[in-house]
């Protein structure tokens, strides 16, 4: 490290102002930090916070926090394809089939997206912030293990240029730029991102018998309109190739196909004790969204008119990326809510928004992502209601 550090105090002078490589001091500055800690320190003169927690220590955080669904996803894509297939394989063929499949996507999404940042910090003259650490890792973990890498680096770049960037740069972006690439894929390369995705399989591949790489939200919406039970259909689901595959037990632990760090509610559960207990994330919103999504089911039940508004609202917590997006998405400081009490607020709303759109729309399933960018755009407008009436019960205390 030595070498490195030696090697960049060496070229620093060429990147700062009057040096030939001037105009590019803040991609220099990026690699250097990256690295390194910044040399910078508080003045010491006048009032200062002095606090050990930075941009780069609270990003490098929530990174951790990932890397047990990251962990599990790896494992998992190479599971479900030995699975499909009907094979046997060690531990190490499913976690090298994983490592084939999930590694080239995590690359690409922080190539991409990390070079549209560099390049306009290059020509708004701006630092490059360590946001993208956490960006470039959620884009992977909410994608399909079998999503074409060229429509990962275009989602990245669309959702930096527009979510971001568009914006301000960091801090200042109003959606979750993860959810915006999985939004804009979503929406312009349906085929990818929808339907029996979920598994990896090379071209060709023979899967065993009445093999289905359906999604448990998509059995659920399919039984709904057959009319049988949910629960029923979990039960019957991989009947003769994978039995109990979507047992509860199973969808808790994330045994099943889907995103890539979404299946597994444990691991989300992990990270979310490490945000937690770091303070980083806020337990109020993560909780909030559980309880949201409980409760919408839980009313569901008692108006049930179909078998989707009857599936015991427990099983809402562990089938689609809800857990995953409650956690890692739900909680992004930018572009939740700020107040204590709009935290509770926010996070309710998601998880019930999630639910419901989960059941009364059979074609889009899935509903964490849209419920969470609703949200994003209204978080400022709770927070706007909650001062608001935080200042008008202060006034009337004054005047008592």
């Amino acid at each position: 490290m030595k070498f490195l550090r030696d090697t960049l105090d060496k070229a620093k002078h060429n990147f700062e102002k009057g040096g030939k490589y001037h105009k590019y001091y803040y991609v220099f500055e990026a690699l250097d930090t990256f690295h390194f800690s910044p040399n910078t320190v508080t003045p010491t003169t006048g009032a200062q916070v002095r606090d050990a927690v930075d941009l780069k220590r609270l990003m490098m955080t929530v990174v951790i926090a990932m890397v047990p669904c990251l962990a599990f996803g790896v494992w998992n894509v190479g599971y479900q394809h030995f699975l499909a297939l009907g094979q046997a394989a060690s531990a190490g063929e499913i976690i090298t089939v994983g490592l084939i499949q999930v590694l080239p996507i995590v690359l690409v999404a922080y190539v991409a997206g990390g070079l549209v940042e560099a390049v306009f910090a290059v020509f708004r003259k701006h630092p490059i912030n360590e946001g993208y650490l956490v960006t470039g890792m959620l884009i992977p973990l909410v994608m399909p293990p079998d999503i074409p890498l060229w429509q990962v680096a275009v989602a990245s770049i669309f959702a930096v240029v527009i979510a971001k960037e568009a914006f301000g740069g960091t801090g200042m972006n109003i959606l979750n730029v993860a959810l915006t690439a999985r939004a804009f894929l979503y929406f312009a390369y349906p085929l990818q991102i929808s339907g029996e995705v979920w598994t990896y399989l090379p071209a060709g591949a023979k899967t065993v018998a009445a093999y289905s790489g359906a999604t448990p939200l998509a059995v659920a919406a399919q039984a709904s309109t057959e009319g049988e039970s949910v629960v029923q259909a979990f039960n019957s689901f991989g009947a003769g190739w994978a039995d109990n595959l979507y047992s509860f037990s199973n969808m808790f632990f994330g045994f099943m196909p889907g995103c890539i760090g979404e299946t597994s509610t444990l691991m989300c559960l992990i990270g979310a004790f490490i945000l937690i207990a770091t303070g980083v994330g806020s337990w109020k919103i993560i909780a909030g969204v559980f309880l949201g999504a409980w409760g919408m089911g839980a009313f569901l039940n008692l108006i049930a008119v179909n078998e989707f508004m009857a599936m015991p609202a427990h099983y809402h917590l562990v089938i689609g990326g809800l857990a995953f997006g409650a956690v890692f998405m739900a909680t992004d400081p930018v572009t939740a809510t700020q107040t204590e009490a709009g935290k509770w607020v926010y996070g309710l709303l998601i998880g019930l928004l999630t639910v419901l759109i989960r059941v009364f729309n059979p074609a889009y399933p899935e509903g964490i992502m849209l419920a969470i960018l609703f949200m994003n755009v209204m978080a400022p407008l709770i927070d706007y209601v909650v001062v608001s009436a935080n200042k008008k019960r202060r006034l009337s205390r004054a005047t008592v």
